[in-house]
């Protein structure tokens, strides 16, 4: 039985021609980060950096491969 990948949130995962950090989830979409650049100002001190994302919809997600994770990083053992 094959089991359908279901993107979560902080997996990297690589669909079609770009790979990156899957950014946010909902039902219908996820939205994977390709890149981002520092900003320059510091109106909203919270937020640092500009984020470039790509929208895959759900039908597509059976194209998504999943790669690798960073939910656990920092743990210990």
């Amino acid at each position: 039985m094959t089991t359908e990948y279901v993107p979560q949130l902080d997996d990297y995962v690589k669909w079609r021609t770009i790979e990156g950090w899957v950014y946010f989830v909902d039902s219908e979409y996820i939205t994977i980060e390709i890149a981002t650049k520092p900003k320059s100002d510091d109106l909203v001190p919270l937020h640092k950096k500009y984020h470039v994302l790509i929208v895959c919809h759900y039908w597509y997600w059976n194209e998504v491969k999943y790669i690798k994770n960073r939910r656990n990083e920092g743990e210990n053992g």
